[in-house]
C-alpha cells in the first residue's frame, strides 16, 4: 500500500521539529496569559518596584512579545521562500522590536533595577546584551549574504527572546523558594536563563558540522 505524500514528507525530523515548536509555543502562551498580560491592566500591585517606570516596561514587554510572535515567520522556510519580501518585511520588525526593547531593559536595569540590587542590574544588562548583539550580527550576516551563519545567529536571537520565559519558569518553579530570597537567587537565575540556552544552542548548531 502507498504511503500518502504527507506521510512520506513527514520524517522523524519533522516531527522533532513539530515537538520543538509545540513547547515553544506553549512556554509563550503560558508566559503571555499568566506573567505579561497582568501589566496591562497598570494595577500598582503587578508592577512593584517597577511602578513609576510602567510605560517603560509595558513597551519592553510588548517588543519582547512581538519579537516572540515574528520569530517563527524568519524560521518557517516555505513562507521564506515563498514570501521572500514579506520574510524580510517581518525580518526588519523583529529587528526593531529587539532594539528597542534592547534600550528599555537598560533604561530598567539601571533605574527600577538597581534599586533592588546591582547584581540583578547586572544581569538585566548582560541579558539585553546578548539580545541585541545576536540580532544585529545576524542583520550583518544576511547584508554580507552569509547566509548559515545569519540563520545560526537567528536562532541564537530567538533562543535569547526567550530568556524571561525560562526566568519565569524557574523562578515559579518549587524549587526556587530554596534558593533563598528574590535578591538571593534573582541574579543568578537571571544569567542562567540566558547564558545557558545559549550555551545547548551552540553545541546543537556545531555538532554535525564538518
Amino acid at each position: 500500500m502507498k504511503q500518502s505524500n504527507i506521510l512520506t514528507h513527514f520524517k522523524p525530523k519533522s516531527y522533532l521539529t513539530i515537538v520543538v515548536w509545540l513547547i515553544i509555543s506553549i512556554l509563550a502562551a503560558k508566559f503571555i496569559i499568566k506573567d505579561a498580560i497582568p501589566y496591562f491592566s497598570f494595577e500598582k500591585e503587578a508592577f512593584g518596584r517597577f511602578f513609576n517606570n510602567r510605560h517603560i516596561l509595558i513597551l519592553h514587554i510588548s517588543c519582547g512579545i512581538l519579537a516572540m510572535l515574528l520569530g517563527p515567520f524568519q524560521f518557517w522556510k516555505s513562507f521564506r521562500t515563498t514570501y521572500p519580501k514579506r520574510h524580510r518585511f517581518i525580518g526588519r520588525f523583529y529587528i526593531i522590536a529587539i532594539i528597542i526593547g534592547t534600550l528599555c531593559a537598560t533604561f530598567l536595569a539601571w533605574t527600577s533595577g538597581i534599586a533592588i540590587h546591582w547584581s540583578w542590574a547586572f544581569g538585566l544588562q548582560a541579558s539585553a546584551l546578548v539580545w541585541i548583539i545576536c540580532v544585529l550580527l545576524a542583520y550583518r550576516a544576511i547584508i554580507q549574504k552569509r547566509f548559515q551563519q545569519h540563520r545560526e545567529w537567528m536562532i541564537k536571537s530567538y533562543v535569547s527572546t526567550y530568556s524571561f520565559v525560562f526566568f519565569r519558569l524557574m523562578n515559579d518553579a518549587p524549587f526556587a523558594e530554596h534558593l533563598g530570597n528574590f535578591i538571593e537567587r534573582g541574579p543568578t537565575l537571571g544569567w542562567i536563563s540566558f547564558a545557558v540556552p545559549i550555551f545547548i544552542t551552540e553545541i546543537i548548531l556545531q555538532w554535525n558540522k564538518k
